[in-house]
């Protein structure tokens, strides 16, 4: 195979990783995972097994194992989900031209004679997607980046970088107000408590990470995607290794703007400071306390106290 670039956004939930990951579609240098690049494999389990959903870590494959079996290894769910059974798939309504079929077939021919090393198998699954992939809006090209994006996979940037060594991983950290109002929307939200511990250890793993490797992972605040997208989207642009584009300033899928609520992508539905601010009013006070209380010193780390309407909630509790 010739030579593969990888970039990886990484978010807690509701972080606007998926937002993120929506705006970077339609760039031409890039090729954009149409949903959850969810690379985890079902036998994976660590210390950290307990903190997040398998589906969401980088995955440990068996020794052995054929071409076939590699891939059902990979949970991949959202995209497997469409392909196997469209009608139960929040994306039913996408259009993508994908036979799951051709899929296999190059997945396997790419993956050659064994032995099958991880790092072959996670490109083989990237590849074989976008040579699938019959309506995908721009051409290949060899130079191209292939970008996933899976929730909290920033906590595995060891891991990654030990098998690609010029990986580029971005990781979105949001305000814990904002992103805890979102997630309530989903149907089963975590308890608040269960929230403020994993935001505070993706957070704080990732930005050590950052601090390892810094060529490699970069700590991004959400806040400063929805104040300004030109800024951000240029230094974003930058740490992958190409150019700013205009349609990073827009989130869209396949090359086609979203112009609405960027549903069923996340739970985040607008990419603006006004939507991140507002809905914020829609906790309640001791929910507002407890966030505050709970994130104080990593969100000064971040800068949040430094933000107009989140520096008063952190400085409340100070009083």
């Amino acid at each position: 195979m010739t030579e593969f670039r990888l970039a990886m956004i990484s978010a807690g939930f509701e972080h606007g990783g998926n937002v993120t990951h929506r705006h970077f579609d339609g760039h031409p240098d890039l090729l954009v995972y149409p949903f959850e690049s969810q690379l985890g494999s079902r036998d994976f389990n660590d210390f950290l097994a307990s903190v997040e959903r398998v589906q969401y870590r980088y995955p440990e494959f068996p020794e052995g194992m054929t071409s076939a079996q590699l891939y059902e290894q990979i949970i991949d769910e959202e995209m497997k989900t469409f392909l196997r059974k469209r009608n139960g798939s929040k994306f039913k309504d996408a259009d993508c031209v994908l036979d799951e079929q051709t899929r296999i077939a190059e997945f396997t021919r790419l993956l050659g004679e064994p032995p099958h090393f991880r790092r072959q198998v996670i490109e083989a699954f990237f590849r074989s997607t976008f040579a699938a992939w019959e309506n995908y809006y721009a051409p290949t090209r060899p130079d191209m980046v292939y970008m996933g994006y899976s929730p909290a996979i920033g906590i595995d940037a060891d891991r990654i970088i030990r098998d690609f060594p010029d990986v580029r991983i971005l990781h979105i950290v949001r305000n814990p107000f904002s992103a805890y109002r979102d997630t309530k929307r989903r149907p089963f939200p975590q308890p608040l408590t269960k929230y403020l511990i994993t935001w505070n250890i993706y957070h704080s793993t990732v930005e050590m990470f950052s601090k390892m490797y810094p060529e490699n992972v970069r700590v991004l605040r959400y806040e400063d995607l929805v104040e300004d997208k030109t800024r951000f989207m240029t230094d974003a642009a930058a740490f992958i290794g190409v150019p700013f584009a205009d349609t990073m300033l827009y989130p869209s899928w396949n090359g086609v703007e979203i112009r609405d609520a960027i549903a069923p992508w996340g739970t985040v539905l607008k990419s603006t400071r006004e939507y991140n601010e507002t809905i914020i009013d829609e906790l309640s006070d001791s929910e507002r306390t407890q966030i505050a209380q709970g994130t104080a010193a990593l969100a000064r780390h971040f800068g949040y106290d430094e933000i107009d309407y989140l520096g008063r909630l952190y400085d409340a509790q100070q009083a």
